[in-house]
C-alpha cells in the first residue's frame, strides 16, 4: 500500500495540470498568456497541501510545460517567440518549488503539534486516571490504558516485592518467562531501559521500562511493541513510568497512613476498653468488698433487715461481675471464631421462656409480655447460645425502659424464617444509629441509669450472624426500641429426623 501512494500522487499532479490547463483554456480570450501563470501556481499549491513535496515539484514543471506548450506562442511548441516568458518560465517553476517546500515544512510541523497534542493528551488522561486510583490495580489499569491508546502495544508491571516480583492486575498483559525476567532483574539492578529499541538485550521484541521511586527501582513496564514503535515514543513512556512511580508511591503512602489510622483507632479502642473494664469491675468489687468489710466488723450491730439488704446488694453485683466476665468471654471467642455450636431443632418459646427466666431476678420492675404465634416451625440453633443473646437483648431493654412500662418478647413466622421481637418503651435511639447499637462499646447515654461495657448487643450479633441468621433495631413510633432476630426456621420433618 505504500509503494502506491507516490504513483497516486504524481497522477493526482499530472491531474492538477490538466484541470489548470483546461481552466486556462476556458479564460484565455479574456486573460493575457502572463496572467495565466496564477491559475498554474494554484495547482501548485493544491499539489503541496494534498499531494505532498514531490508532487508538488511535478505539478510545477508540468505546469511550465504546458503553459509553454498550450498558451504561449507559437502554441503547441516548446519555442518561445518572446524571451521574456524564460524569466515566467523560471518564476513560475521557482515559486511553485518555493512555495511546496513552505507547504510542506507547514505540514509537518502541523503532524508534529499533532503528534505532540496526542502524546500531551495522553499524559494528561493518565494524570488523571492515576489520581484517583485507590490500589495498584487500578494504577496497573490505568497505564494499560494509556500504553494502549498511545502506543497501541500491550503492556505487562511487574512489582518489586523484596525477594520477589509480582506481576500486578489481569488484562492483555504478556505472561512474562525466564528469559524476560532475567532482563527485568537486569533493568532492576542498573537503572536503565532494554530491549526493543535499545542497545541492551536488542534482540527481543519487548522494551522493558524502569520505574523508580525515591531512588530504587520499584517495578518495571514491560512493552510488548517493535523496537521503531518504542523509539519514536520513549520520551512519553518514560513519562509514563514517571507517572506510575509517583502513582504507586501515593498508593503505598495511602496504605501506610490507613495502617496507621486503625492503630490509632486501636489503641484508642483499647484505651477506652480499659477505662470501661476498670470502672464496671471496680464498682461491683467495692461494692461487695464494702459489704463484706461491714459484716466483719459490725455484724453484731446490724439488724436482720439491713443485713439482708446488703446481702441481696452484694449477690446482685456479683451477678452483675459475672455477666461481664462471661460477656468479654463470649466477645473473645466471637472474635477469635471459636464460639461453639451444637445445632439442635428446638421451639421459639422453649427459648424465649429460658430468656425470661434468666432476667426475672432483674425485670422484677417491668411488665413482661410474651406474644408467641401457634405452630410455629422449629428452628435450628444452640439453645444456650441463642438464650444468652435473647438474655442480652432484654437486658439491655431493662436498663434503659422507665420502671412499670411493658417490655415485649415475640416470636412469629416471617416467610422461611422466624422472628423474634424485643421490644421495649424507652428513649429509643437516635435517628441514624440503629445500626451502630450493635457496635462494640457503644452505649447510650442515660444519666439516671447506669450502662455497662457496651458488649451485649454485639455479642447478640455475633451470636445471630453464627446461626446464619439477622439482627435489626429500629425506633418505634410509639416510643421505644425494637430489635428483630430473624433466624431460618426448620421444616417438622427435618427436626424430626
Amino acid at each position: 500500500m505504500t509503494t502506491m501512494r507516490p504513483v497516486f500522487g504524481y497522477l493526482g499532479a499530472i491531474l492538477l495540470v490538466v484541470l489548470a490547463s483546461l481552466l486556462c483554456t476556458a479564460v484565455q480570450p479574456y486573460l493575457a498568456p502572463a496572467n495565466m501563470v496564477m491559475v498554474f501556481l494554484l495547482a501548485v499549491v493544491l499539489a503541496a497541501t494534498r499531494l505532498g513535496l514531490k508532487a508538488a515539484i511535478l505539478t510545477a514543471f508540468l505546469s511550465v510545460v504546458a503553459f509553454d506548450l498550450f498558451f504561449v506562442p507559437p502554441r503547441f511548441s516548446l519555442r518561445v517567440a518572446d524571451t521574456e516568458y524564460l524569466i515566467t518560465f523560471f518564476a513560475l517553476f521557482v515559486v511553485g518549488v518555493v512555495i511546496s517546500t513552505l507547504v510542506a515544512r507547514l505540514g509537518e510541523k502541523i503532524a508534529q503539534l499533532k503528534k505532540q497534542e496526542a502524546r500531551t493528551g495522553s499524559l494528561y488522561y493518565l494524570t488523571r486516571d492515576l489520581a484517583i486510583a485507590a490500589d495498584e490495580a487500578a494504577v496497573v489499569e490505568a497505564l494499560r490504558h494509556a500504553v494502549s491508546s498511545s502506543v497501541h502495544a500491550r503492556l505487562t508491571v511487574v512489582l518489586n516485592r523484596g525477594d520477589q516480583w509480582e506481576q500486578v492486575g489481569s488484562g492483555d498483559g504478556s505472561a512474562l518467562d525466564d528469559a524476560d525476567m532475567e532482563i527485568v532483574h537486569w533493568v532492576t539492578r542498573s537503572g536503565r531501559y532494554a530491549g526493543a529499541g535499545t542497545a541492551a538485550f536488542a534482540d527481543v521484541q519487548a522494551a522493558f521500562f524502569p520505574i523508580k521511586a525515591g531512588g530504587f527501582t520499584i517495578g518495571v513496564l514491560v512493552i510488548d511493541a517493535a523496537g521503531t514503535a518504542v523509539h519514536e515514543n520513549r520520551q512519553l513512556i518514560e513519562a509514563f513510568a514517571a507517572q506510575a512511580a509517583m502513582a504507586f508511591e501515593r498508593v503505598q503512602l495511602a496504605r501506610q497512613a490507613e495502617e496507621a489510622r486503625l492503630l490509632r483507632e486501636k489503641s484508642h479502642l483499647e484505651q477506652a476498653l480499659l477505662n470501661s473494664i476498670s470502672h464496671d469491675l471496680r464498682t461491683p468489687l467495692v461494692t461487695i468488698s464494702g459489704v463484706l468489710d461491714t459484716l466483719q466488723t459490725d455484724n453484731q450491730t446490724i439488724d436482720p433487715v439491713t443485713l439482708r439488704e446488703m446481702v441481696v446488694t452484694a449477690s446482685e453485683e456479683t451477678r452483675r461481675l459475672n455477666r461481664f466476665v462471661g460477656n468479654l468471654l463470649d466477645m473473645t471467642r466471637l472474635e477469635a471464631g471459636v464460639l461453639p455450636l451444637r445445632l439442635i431443632p428446638c421451639d421459639a418459646e422453649e427459648i424465649i421462656g429460658c430468656a425470661l427466666d434468666a432476667v426475672a431476678s432483674r425485670a422484677n420492675h417491668h411488665q413482661m409480655v410474651t406474644v408467641v404465634a401457634p405452630d410455629l416451625p422449629p428452628v435450628r440453633a444452640d439453645v444456650a447460645l441463642l438464650t444468652q443473646a435473647l438474655v442480652n437483648l432484654l437486658d439491655n431493654a431493662i436498663k434503659y425502659a422507665p420502671h412499670q412500662t411493658e417490655i415485649t418478647l415475640s416470636a412469629q413466622l416471617r416467610g422461611e424464617g422466624v422472628v423474634l421481637r424485643v421490644a421495649d418503651c424507652g428513649p429509643g435511639v437516635p435517628a441514624g444509629e440503629e445500626g451502630r447499637i450493635f457496635d462494640r462499646f457503644y452505649r447510650l447515654d442515660v444519666p439516671e441509669k447506669t450502662g455497662g461495657t457496651g458488649l451485649g448487643l454485639a455479642i447478640a450479633k455475633g451470636i445471630v450472624d453464627a446461626h446464619n441468621g439477622s439482627i435489626t433495631a429500629a425506633n418505634r413510633p410509639q416510643g421505644g426500641l425494637m430489635v428483630e432476630v430473624l433466624l431460618p426456621a426448620t421444616a417438622y420433618e427435618e427436626a424430626a429426623a
